[in-house]
């Protein structure tokens, strides 16, 4: 009998003010096989297995709708059969899924810890003319539930009904959330393949190893498949699902940073002026305007599409970007902080991007000026870098994505203190508890170099007292506290406001003031 040896992972709970875990949420197929032991024992411990809303042996082992943490790209490869995406319907062709694509490239970059939900299985690449469109609905609401209008309402109570980015919810330690097929599923018919090449299955075999990332075998004409492209009613689509998405995290988690990639655009002018014909299909917001839509202080987007040599297994050899800006981001906040900017980072992986952005001509080329607003990957002299990395909000204050990933991390840091505080008497004591806790928290922003000033006093203010609180605050049990800061990036004063309600919600409103 032959044997198998595993080594076994100790799970380790992760560190309350942790800022780098990302949840991956997208399609994907499932090895259906047992599940390794400490796989099974952490979905014990959060009540699948036998607790109020477990799942029988057979759900489990497809691990659909079900939160799994991986440390590794091998955990996520023992666990998902992430290359087996049909490239057309009852074909036997196969190629990798954008899921398991970003999840390599995350970890490649440096990721540590990982959360995949699996939402089902991929649909085939190569759809039936006109049922990209007939299904988009579908396949969006498979990942973001809110996209729907007639979908059950949102029940925090009973993690059964969590669908898709709704487990969330049920994940504190995640700070990144990333869905890497919803640029797909955007996209419309695929344009015929550029030759006539059979697809042939990828074959099983042994490649030689890298020790950045995992190598793929020769794409055997996937490279003639053109990779997803939106058109305007598929721009329209992705921007709604964003602003769901948006929504969703603003009412139920504001701590966490929605990582995408922004699609492939199939107008020619997109790639003219990029910028401007965003703002033109309503995706952005000019400067100035009310955030909404895919505009947010909460939102980051990646451009161009990638070919790296890991790409040999996708379309066109192309994988989308959110891969990699979740990958540099969480490496980044376990390496200096999470509050220093990733932009100017050096991708030696990246070959060549598609499309190629045109970069070195002046700050008021239009790609600079998309570089103010997407996370853009462009050549410079010493090779491929992130030319920056910035928020989609069209508030100059909010621009700098290590300003939003700060506050929102000020923002679990507040939560974690009402919560340990949230069977206090609602009094003096207490404020100058919470007060104090958060004006150390705040001092170690500062000598850390994420708070601008010269002095603790000139970087942040907390108030949590009588003038933060109305009578009938006091008299719903509810507790206030108001923080001013100075985010070394931003041109404003940024005013966070968090209350704790005497039901244990946390409540929050953001907002600058000058």
């Amino acid at each position: 009998m032959p044997l198998e040896f595993d080594t076994a992972r100790v799970s380790v709970p992760a560190a309350p003010q942790r800022t780098d875990i990302t949840c991956f949420v997208g399609c994907v197929r499932s090895r259906n096989a047992p599940l390794p032991r400490q796989v099974t024992e952490d979905l014990r411990a959060a009540g699948w297995v036998d607790g109020p809303w477990r799942r029988g042996e057979a759900q489990l082992r497809t691990l659909e709708q079900l939160p799994v943490a991986v440390e590794s790209w091998d955990a996520f490869d023992q666990l998902f059969d992430w290359r087996s995406r049909p490239v057309a319907a009852g074909g036997t062709a196969t190629c990798a899924s954008y899921l398991g694509a970003a999840v390599r490239r995350f970890f490649a970059q440096g990721g540590r810890r990982a959360i995949v939900v699996r939402v089902g299985d991929p649909w085939p690449f190569m759809d039936a003319p006109g049922s990209r469109a007939a299904n988009r609905t579908e396949r969006i609401a498979r990942l973001v539930p809110q996209f729907v209008i007639a979908s059950l309402p949102f029940d925090a109570t009973d993690p059964r009904t969590w669908r898709g980015i709704q487990h969330l919810y049920g994940l504190p330690e995640v700070s990144l959330v990333c869905m890497p097929d919803l640029a797909d599923a955007c996209g419309g018919d695929p344009a015929p393949p550029d030759a006539t090449l059979p697809l042939v299955p990828i074959s099983e075999g042994f490649v030689e190893c890298s020790h950045s990332e995992a190598v793929t075998p020769d794409d055997l004409a996937l490279r003639h498949l053109h990779a997803p492209r939106s058109d305007a009613a598929g721009l329209v689509a992705w921007t709604s699902a964003l602003s769901a998405t948006r929504a969703f995290l603003f009412r139920h988690r504001k701590d966490v940073v929605c990582i995408g990639a922004l699609p492939l655009m199939a107008s020619a002018a997109a790639h003219r002026d990029p910028l401007a014909y965003l703002q033109q299909q309503d995706v952005l917001l000019a400067d100035g305007e009310d955030a909404d839509r895919a505009s947010s202080a909460f939102v980051q987007l990646a451009y161009p599409w990638l070919s790296t040599q890991a790409a040999a297994d996708l379309p066109q050899l192309l994988e989308p970007p959110d891969g990699l800006l979740a990958g540099l981001i969480a490496a980044g906040a376990l390496a200096r902080g999470t509050f220093r900017s990733v932009a100017g980072a050096l991708l030696p992986a990246v070959i060549d991007t598609e499309p190629v952005a045109s970069w070195g001509l002046g700050s008021d080329h239009p790609w600079a000026a998309l570089s103010e607003r997407v996370c853009l990957v462009a050549r410079q002299p010493d090779g491929w870098a992130l030319q920056s990395d910035v928020t989609t909000s069209p508030a100059s204050a909010w621009r700098a994505g290590s300003v939003s990933r700060m506050l929102a991390s000020l923002v679990r840091a507040a939560r974690a203190t009402g919560e340990a505080e949230l069977f206090g008497a609602n009094g003096p004591a207490l404020w100058t508890r919470v007060r104090r806790h958060l004006e150390g928290l705040l001092t170690a922003y500062w000598q850390e170099g994420g708070l601008g000033g010269s002095s603790p006093d000139e970087a942040f203010e907390v108030r949590c007292d009588l003038s933060t609180m109305s009578q009938n605050d006091l008299d719903s049990g509810r507790m206030v506290a108001r923080i001013t800061v100075l985010p070394v990036a931003a041109v404003e004063r940024i005013t966070v406001v968090l209350a704790l309600s005497a039901s244990g919600q946390i409540l929050g409103d953001v907002r600058e003031v000058a």
